[in-house]
Parts: structure tokens; sequence; C-alpha cells
């Protein structure tokens, strides 16, 4: 199995565990693991600055390891299935995955930026593939779309994932529906003009399929159906008018 130096050079790396959209992730000796960049779509390097600074302010993500490449992150390798995994298999209920994922980004937005105390970085892709359920509890990967901003895009972003399955024709879309409630069922700094932003960002995002970017009027009519009348900008619906029919 190759070792993370030679892995690091461009060498051939060990087995490969796994394939995402734009990067496939190969096994390493001694508990590693490298995630090489198909499409060249991300900054290994300035993904694995982010998450050293989170893991220092104690944030669950993987150890990583510089590898001075900007396709190649070497980080830990992490034993346990993934949020989405786990339910699938049943071991995870749909309400309790929307609250870790809640709980998440609240300790996410506690920590304080790179850029300034009054910064916050934004994952802006967190959804149950990308949650790891260690016997150490949750850790959060794939930070190639992290920046630092304003909270609010991060809630809205994770939502219109969720919502964006739940009004497909997936079979994941039943459990994505009471996942959304849950993750929103308390008060979170989502706002309309960052829900806004965060539609307009998938819509743009070039993993997407034709098919997933029709499904992106729904899903922000969705979210706006699980927020509170008169919610920042939304004006209260009449009596009788549906959620979704809401304009």
């Amino acid at each position: 199995m190759a070792t993370m130096g030679e892995a690091a050079r461009g060498g051939t790396p060990g087995p490969l565990l796994g394939s995402g959209r734009t990067a496939d992730v190969y096994a390493l000796d001694d508990g590693w693991v490298l995630r090489r960049d198909r499409q060249g779509y991300g900054d290994a390097a300035a993904e694995g600055a982010v998450m050293a600074h989170l893991r220092r302010h104690g944030y669950p993500v993987p150890a990583v390891r510089p590898s001075g490449s900007r396709t190649d992150l070497v980080m830990e390798r992490l034993d346990g299935p993934t949020m989405l995994h786990a339910c699938v298999a049943g071991t995870l209920g749909p309400e309790e995955a929307g609250r870790t994922l809640a709980d998440l980004l609240r300790a996410l937005h506690a920590v304080p930026g790179r850029e300034g105390p009054g910064t916050r970085v934004l994952h802006l892709d967190l959804h149950p593939d990308n949650v790891v359920l260690t016997a150490d509890g949750p850790r959060v990967i794939d930070w190639t779309n992290a920046e630092e901003g304003d909270p609010a895009l991060d809630w809205s972003t994770s939502a219109v994932i969720l919502a964006q399955v739940a009004v497909s024709p997936h079979p994941l879309a039943a459990p994505a529906r009471p996942m959304l409630a849950a993750l929103l069922a308390d008060p979170s700094p989502l706002t309309a003009p960052a829900l806004t932003e965060a539609l307009r960002r998938r819509a743009a995002n070039p993993t997407m399929s034709a098919e997933e970017v029709e499904l992106l009027g729904a899903a922000g009519e969705l979210v706006r159906s699980f927020l509170p009348p008169g919610w920042r900008g939304i004006p209260t619906r009449r009596p009788g008018q549906s959620p979704m029919n809401h304009r």
C-alpha cells in the first residue's frame, strides 16, 4: 500500500474506498486516506487549512496532513457509516438526523472565522452523506465548498439540499421531509435573501443535472412551508392558502 509521501508525490495510492461526484478516496497506510479530486474542482491545500483551523477549535472534523497539492488531501481514516447510510439501514431515524445536522451547524458557527472575529466558517454542503458516524460521534467531511460569511447561507444550503431530495422521485424523498422539518424545528438564522442565494448557487452548481435543477422551485417552496408565518421578509399566508402555493 502506498505511503502518504508517495501518494502526495502523485504516486499510485492504495485500494479505492469510494467515489463521489468529483473525487475518489483511496486507502493509505497507518490509518490515513487520500481524497483525489478528478476534476480540479477545489483546492485541497485551502480545504485542509480550514479543517485544521476547525479542529483546533474542537469542531469534529478529521485530522489532516499537508500534501502540497491542490488535488490531493490526506486525512484521517474514519470508521463508521455516513449518516445517509445509517438512515437507509434504519439505524438512525430522520428526525434524529435532522436534529444532528442542526447541532452541527450551530457548533460550526460558534467557531470564530479565520478572517476575523466577526466572521464564521460555512460548510455550504452539509448533508447526511457528508457526516460520518464514528464511535466518538459525528464527524463532518468534504469541506470543498467552505468559505466565510453569513451562517444564514449555510442553513439555507442544507435546507435546500434536503428539500431537493424531498420533492424528488428518489427513494429517500420520504425520510428527507421529516429530516428537513427537524433541521428547521428550532429558530435558525435562515433568512429570505440567504435562501434565494442558496437556490441560485445550487442551480449554478456544475455537478447538478438538469432534472435536479428543475426541482429547485419546489424545493424552495417546501423550505418556506416549514418556516413560521411572517418569517423574515416572507408575508404571512392568507387563511386557507396552501404553504406549497405561497408566493
